[in-house]
């Protein structure tokens, strides 16, 4: 068997009793909840800005990130709903590189996942503790929510899980908003029948657990553009592309239909630089188009302290060791533009 068993994991439940969140700040995480949840029911014009590194790597340069982030939310607050990214799992298309704090809480040494999961537990409730901030993950592995589970404001289904089954089942029964991303492909079939999926209830088996579920009803899209057979960025941020995945979607009669559009990946063809740029466009053509203002609720941002991106070995501090990011003096530009062009 080519598979050998290193150490065994603790339960979510003995985790979070280790590491419990603080009564007072688990109050403030359920007023947050519900005032995302009521931007997805249009019960709140807020525009949404989900924001921060590619990939938290290191949790002093992600907290002085969000600190500054928590600074900006507290003067665009009538208009802007900001939600940190706080990214712990990488995944990889070849299954090289760093994989993320869940894997390596110190990118400089070898891969340690029992003491990855107390890291990225800690970074999550030290985010809601001293900036009152819940933050977005990646639902890479949908086992691993589970040691989350009370601590994530925001998850979201990568281009390279949306079509698997187990996570489709287990969006639906997550309880915050998650973003079903269109596939690498571009196929928006592909992306709209996983929020199908997740908006209804199923029972499986989960952890060792047989689970039945109730459905998420703020599951939803998210656009992140394609890459064609010939390896070129197709961006589906432009008008045509967003009136036509608005009336597609509103054809499936889903609850609470909204898009997210993440302004990097195939989008900006990795040019974090283009951000702005796109953000702007998607913003002349929301307020152009009175579907397009009901349903794009927001953008993904992916932005740190310093521009662009380095190698593991160089040690910047605060900048990307995966994909590039817009630099912190950018973004805060860019979040007052929005939350005065909204």
């Amino acid at each position: 068997m080519g598979m050998k068993f290193i150490k065994k994991i603790p339960a979510a439940d003995e985790i979070k009793e280790q590491m419990p969140l603080p009564e007072h700040i688990r109050e403030i995480k359920a007023q947050r909840d519900q005032d995302l949840r009521k931007i997805f029911c249009n019960e709140d014009d807020r525009f949404i800005l989900i924001v921060g590194p590619c990939s938290a790597d290191h949790e002093d340069s992600v907290c002085e990130y969000i600190e500054k982030l928590a600074q900006v939310q507290d003067r665009v607050k009538d208009n802007i709903f900001v939600i940190p990214r706080i990214y712990t799992n990488k995944p990889r298309t070849t299954g090289e590189g760093y994989k993320g704090m869940a894997h390596q809480p110190d990118p400089s040494k070898e891969p340690d996942l029992y003491e990855g999961i107390k890291a990225i537990r800690r970074l999550h409730i030290k985010a809601l503790s001293e900036f009152y901030m819940p933050a977005a993950d990646e639902m890479l592995y949908p086992e691993n929510y589970t040691y989350l589970s009370d601590v994530i404001g925001y998850n979201a289904i990568g281009a390279r899980s949306v079509e698997n089954q187990q996570h489709r089942l287990a969006v639906s029964g997550v309880s915050t908003p998650v973003g079903m991303k269109n596939p690498t492909s571009g196929d928006l079939s592909v992306m709209l029948n996983s929020i199908v999926a997740a908006q209804q209830g199923h029972s499986f088996i989960y952890n060792g657990w047989e689970v039945a579920t109730t459905g998420n009803p703020f599951a939803h899209a998210i656009l992140r553009g394609a890459v064609d057979s010939y390896g070129r960025n197709i961006p589906n941020y432009h008008y045509e592309d967003l009136i036509n995945i608005s009336s597609e979607y509103e054809k499936r009669q889903l609850f609470n239909p909204a898009i997210i559009v993440d302004t990097n990946h195939a989008n900006s063809m990795k040019l974090y630089y283009e951000q702005p740029r796109i953000a702007r466009e998607i913003l002349m053509s929301r307020r152009y188009d009175s579907l397009l203002k009901k349903m794009i609720k927001g953008l993904m941002i992916e932005s740190y302290l310093v521009e662009g991106r380095q190698g593991i070995e160089e040690n910047v501090y605060g900048k990307s060791i995966t994909d590039a990011c817009l630099g912190w003096e950018s973004t805060e530009k860019l979040i007052y533009f929005i939350a005065e062009n909204i």
